[in-house]
């Protein structure tokens, strides 16, 4: 590659191919190059990073990006690699010490990669770990993609069922809509309660918070009443003991009886998801009848979830997605695109990188090497 003209900008955002396998979503879309150069910045994009989301090569050098196909060359370059992915220990060992790494970063889940961003000397800044606060809001990429998760999961058990969602008047007589029950109702629960409405179910769903109530009612879902309290830290659920989750689960079994879909999404950061569906739950429902189980990833919610594959138990159809927003990739990366824009233009200032450990997003954020990267 030529070297770089003298006046081209000292920050480079470096966008790398993703690899772990099946991820098809882009850290930066084509469209959000020209608001990063105008921070000042050069972004620089390996060649076929965009594919799998239908972002080609020639629309990122149209969009004012760098091209690069050397292998390891955007990583060994960037002041700040964007990816989605958390960053594989191969990846680790090319970046520079003092760069800054953001992506998805689950302190539980991949404590080795944070062990190995430290001792490199590379900041992680995790949207696991934004901080839910207005202010922060714009950043928040874990809604945005409990959003996709959750129509899709509407989409994976429609398909799946033998029924209509809809109620139907045809001449062949009169088909009744599909009942869906939807645990936990955060941003994938409304979302799916939504997209289920909108297919012509009935809904309702539970929630251990008592103050979504409301929020489940504006999507036209009945409310059902756990009698408990679990409300946490940033409106986030929180871990309660054995004894409360047997109540909760008492509160809804009746309604998962009667349901032809349920959709789990109960998950509690930074532990594991509460077993809410036990296998007598899942023997008295209806045959046919089908369970998503969208926290089976971090344990599951369903006693009988296996991760990343559709069981059939007691004539019971149960899916355990995994990484459903790769599914949809295209609005997927628009809107993680925007996401990772927010950050940068939170923390890039006249074309150099200010991390300031002072600022509530940026300590909450990172999660590793937050002094070595701050810059005047």
């Amino acid at each position: 590659m030529a070297e770089s003209p003298s006046d081209e900008p000292s920050l480079t955002i470096g966008v790398p191919r993703e690899r772990v396998p099946g991820e098809r979503r882009v850290a930066i879309i084509p469209d959000m190059v020209p608001e990063l150069k105008a921070l000042d910045v050069s972004v620089l994009v390996e060649s076929g990073a965009g594919a799998a989301a239908y972002f080609d090569d020639e629309a990122y050098v149209v969009a004012g990006a760098r091209l690069e196909s050397r292998p390891g060359a955007v990583h060994r370059q960037a002041d700040v690699l964007v990816k989605v992915q958390p960053p594989l220990p191969e990846e680790i060992e090319l970046l520079r010490p003092g760069s800054l790494v953001i992506s998805f970063l689950d302190p539980g889940r991949d404590a080795e990669s944070l062990s190995l961003l430290e001792r490199r000397g590379v900041t992680g800044f995790s949207f696991n770990a934004v901080p839910r606060t207005t202010k922060a809001q714009s950043m928040d990429a874990m809604s945005a993609m409990s959003t996709v998760a959750g129509y899709k999961s509407v989409l994976l058990a429609a398909n799946a069922l033998g029924r209509f969602f809809p109620l139907l008047m045809t001449a062949a007589g009169t088909v009744p809509p599909a009942r869906v029950v939807v645990i936990g109702a955060g941003v994938a629960g409304l979302q799916a309660l939504a997209t289920a409405r909108r297919l012509g179910a009935i809904t309702a769903a539970s929630d251990a918070r008592p103050a979504v109530r409301e929020q489940i009612q504006s999507v036209g879902a009945t409310f059902i009443d756990m009698s408990v309290n679990a409300e946490g830290e940033g409106g986030y659920a929180k871990a309660l003991d054995e004894e409360i989750y047997a109540l909760e689960r008492d509160a809804i079994r009746e309604h998962i009886e009667g349901a032809d879909v349920v959709i789990s999404t109960a998950q509690v950061p930074g532990a594991k998801a509460p077993m809410l569906i036990d296998e007598a739950m899942v023997r008295e429902m209806r045959l046919g009848s089908v369970i998503v189980d969208l926290a089976a990833e971090s344990g599951g919610n369903c006693e009988l979830s296996v991760v990343g594959e559709t069981v059939e138990r007691h004539g019971v159809f149960i899916l355990a997605p995994t990484n459903l927003p790769s599914t949809i990739p295209v609005h997927a990366s628009q809107m993680y695109s925007r996401n990772v824009a927010s950050v940068l233009k939170y923390i890039v200032k006249d074309g150099r990188l200010n991390l300031d450990p002072e600022d509530e997003i940026v300590r909450g954020a990172c999660l590793t090497g937050l002094a070595a990267s701050s810059t005047a």
